[in-house]
């Protein structure tokens, strides 16, 4: 499903059959005609990948990251790349974030039998996905970018490791192991294909929406990665959980992570701000996360 930001620059954009141009304050924003019809195709044959009637039956259906697509769209139709060779990037490193996704939603919490047979499912779902992933680069024998990849997974599983087991002591190397978990599959190509700028885009975009989730789970359940780190950085005495943590700790904490939030947009304006060129359905899905209000909004009420 497309969401509804996109849907609405959708139909503009499909007005267009050539390439044109305009200008939004100092950027020099490319519409191009065909981009939504591109994002559309993968979308619809990594979901056709995707799809596991029995696995369904018992978890929960596997999301695409629109974000993450559009990322990886946008810098890979600046590579002068055939329609084949950017579809098979595409659809190979889509594949995989969900396997990581996948793998990231199964817990150590005790079980009872149905939940039992749902985390084990989880867990070869992933590897399902991996599965797939792998066998489509074998297929086109493509040997770069399987070890370009798995560079990534290599960083990704890494900063997971150090961040799971809160082996860090200050809240900067934090955020810079949650930005690096969340763009680094991405991050690959830009290095690949030496596109300037387009790192700080990725990253600051992605760390913005993966901190978001985070506030919004504890703030709804009292359970985050993130914040379960940071409850160990700030308050290094308190031997009790999130749930146990007073009002105004609580509200400490998110005060934290939307100050990074916030720092993080300065930085994604900047980095728009810096590149010539940028399609109109991402210079959209940026503004859009820019404006979004976090400071001083999100609190732990008491009841």
């Amino acid at each position: 499903m497309v969401n509804r930001t996109y849907a609405v620059i959708l139909m503009r954009s499909n007005e267009a059959s050539h390439n044109t141009y305009t200008e939004f304050g100092d950027t020099r924003v490319i519409i191009v005609g065909d981009f939504q019809r591109k994002i559309a195709n993968v979308k619809e044959k990594v979901e056709e990948r995707l799809l596991h009637p029995y696995m369904f039956q018992y978890i929960n259906t596997p999301v695409i990251d629109e974000d993450k697509l559009l990322l990886l769209i946008s810098i890979l139709d600046q590579c002068k790349l055939s329609h084949k060779e950017l579809e098979s990037y595409s659809i190979t490193t889509m594949l995989l974030q969900v396997a990581l996704d996948t793998h990231e939603q199964v817990t150590n919490i005790q079980a009872e039998n149905e939940e039992l047979k749902q985390r084990q499912l989880t867990v070869l779902a992933g590897v399902y996905y991996s599965g797939l992933y792998y066998k489509l680069l074998a297929d086109c024998k493509d040997v770069h970018a399987i070890r370009m990849l798995a560079q990534g997974i290599k960083t990704i599983n890494d900063k997971k490791i150090i961040v799971y087991q809160k082996d860090f002591s200050e809240i900067d190397t934090l955020m810079n192991h949650v930005k690096l978990i969340e763009s680094s599959l991405i991050d690959q190509f830009t290095d690949y294909f030496h596109l300037d700028g387009w790192n700080d885009i990725i990253d600051n975009l992605l760390l913005i929406k993966r901190l978001s989730k985070e506030k919004q789970n504890f703030v709804q359940k009292k359970s985050s990665i993130v914040f379960d780190a940071l409850h160990t950085l700030i308050f290094p005495k308190h031997n009790g959980s999130l749930k146990d943590l007073s009002l105004e700790q609580q509200n400490y904490l998110i005060l934290i992570c939307d100050r990074y939030i916030e720092f993080s947009k300065q930085l994604l304006e900047k980095a728009k701000k810096g590149l010539p060129r940028i399609n109109e359905l991402l210079d959209s899905r940026i503004a859009s996360i820019i404006n979004q209000k976090t400071m001083a909004k999100t609190f732990v009420e008491e009841g």
